[in-house]
């Protein structure tokens, strides 16, 4: 909690990671519509912003868009990939990212602990 003036306004704080796998209400490209699906946290831990919101990436089972080095193939027969929680094979997609309040994110469910190739992925995104 911290205080406004002389209001005191609470503070939510997430206990989500930067690699954590969550399932969100992810805004579809017209903002006036959503899909519940997973996502993956993108955003630095402990960035601190004193905003309620996470800055996610899309993850999708169209196995099509796999060939770009802004997305991560995700195989869940692999060690990696069961750790995700993901239920079929998927496309971690940092080029297709949302930012979302966190009362938006239904539950956790995994994590992808590959953090250079993530890393690596958005470095190709953002191009830096």
């Amino acid at each position: 909690m911290r205080a406004t003036g002389t209001h005191l306004v609470w503070m939510l704080m997430t206990t989500y990671k930067q690699g954590d796998i969550v399932l969100v209400w992810f805004p579809d490209s017209n903002l006036l519509t959503a899909k519940k699906r997973p996502a993956i946290v993108l955003q630095a831990d402990n960035l601190q912003t004193e905003l309620d919101q996470l800055i996610i990436g899309m993850i999708i089972t169209n196995l099509i868009r796999k060939e770009h080095k802004s997305r991560i193939f995700v195989d869940i027969q692999m060690k990696t990939g069961q750790r995700t929680g993901l239920l079929s094979n998927s496309v971690i997609m940092t080029d297709n990212i949302a930012t979302v309040r966190l009362s938006e994110i239904y539950k956790g469910i995994g994590t992808f602990v590959e953090m250079d190739i993530l890393k690596e992925s958005l470095r190709h995104t953002f191009g830096i």
